[in-house]
């Protein structure tokens, strides 16, 4: 079984990419406009034998969204439990994440880049990512390669 680029139950083993809260969106609500494309990146991640690990503050900005934005309290609540199944790697983010991601955040960055992006491209960096699963174009800016570029 797959969802959200794991394979549960299997060990990953080659590359690592780190989840955004976009890519966990646009898989669990097949009216975004991501949908398809977001499965099918997970699809490969998993036929690749990807690890993929989530920032935990990609998970809750992920399912506050599902369940605010799009009002869907039985999705986020779905989306919440599959993240904390064991099989899943979602990492903390401790102060040492927060002042990496620091150096990606300014006073002048666009409202749609924010901390939790800043903290994303932190962890890639931290972990020494391949790539990261999104579909935001402010992770290119900083010089990461998304997973449709795998």
């Amino acid at each position: 079984m797959s969802i959200y680029g794991i394979r549960i139950g299997v060990r990953m083993k080659n590359n690592l990419v780190v989840g955004d809260a976009d890519a966990i969106i646009a898989q669990a609500n097949s009216d975004d406009s991501n949908h398809n494309e977001a499965v099918k990146i997970a699809q490969g991640l998993v036929d690749s034998q990807v690890n993929v690990i989530y920032p935990a503050t990609a998970v809750v900005e992920a399912v506050t969204h599902i369940q605010r934005a799009l009002n869907s309290g039985a999705t986020a609540y779905g989306t919440a439990e599959l993240m904390i199944n064991p099989a899943v790697q979602v990492v903390e983010v401790n102060k040492q994440t927060l002042t990496n991601a620091q150096k990606y955040f300014s006073p002048n960055s666009s409202k749609k880049n924010t901390l939790f992006d800043c903290v994303v491209a932190a962890v890639a960096e931290e972990y020494k990512a391949d790539a990261i699963f999104s579909f935001d174009k402010f992770y290119k800016s900083k010089g990461f390669k998304l997973a449709s570029e795998l």
